[in-house]
C-alpha cells in the first residue's frame, strides 16, 4: 500500500527551478518529521533537508541558500523548493516521513540538471 506519493521531479537545465511535493497518506499519524534525502548514482543516500512538527528546519551545506522545505500539515504534505539547481543536483529524491510510531520512505522521484 502506498503512504507517501511523490511528485514535482523531471529534468530541468542549470539555473533552473523545481518543487517537489510529498503527500503523506491520511492513516499516518502524529507526524513528526519530514524531510527528503536524495542518491546519485554511486554515491550514498544523504539527507537534503528536513522540518519538525514545529516549523524548525536544517539543511545539507550543499543546497543551503538555494533550497527551502515547507509543509502543509492540513494536507499532510511537505514540499521541497529547489532553485538555482545544478547538475550536481542530479539524484534520485526521496521523501522521508517520521511519525512516533515508524519511519515511511516515498518510491523516490528523478531529479536530472542539464549543463
Amino acid at each position: 500500500q502506498v503512504q507517501l506519493v511523490e511528485s514535482g521531479g523531471g529534468l530541468v537545465q542549470a539555473g533552473g527551478s523545481l518543487r517537489l511535493s510529498c503527500a503523506a497518506s491520511e492513516t499516518i499519524f502524529s507526524i513528526v518529521l519530514m524531510g527528503w534525502y536524495r542518491q546519485a548514482p554511486g554515491k550514498q543516500r544523504e539527507l537534503v533537508a528536513q522540518i519538525t512538527s514545529g516549523g524548525s528546519t536544517n539543511y545539507v551545506d550543499s543546497v543551503k541558500g538555494r533550497f527551502t522545505i515547507s509543509r502543509d500539515n492540513a494536507k499532510n504534505t511537505v514540499y521541497l523548493q529547489m532553485n538555482i539547481l545544478k547538475p550536481e543536483d542530479t539524484a534520485v529524491y526521496y521523501c522521508n516521513v517520521e511519525s512516533s510510531y515508524r519511519v515511511y520512505w516515498g518510491q523516490g522521484t528523478q531529479v536530472t540538471v542539464s549543463s
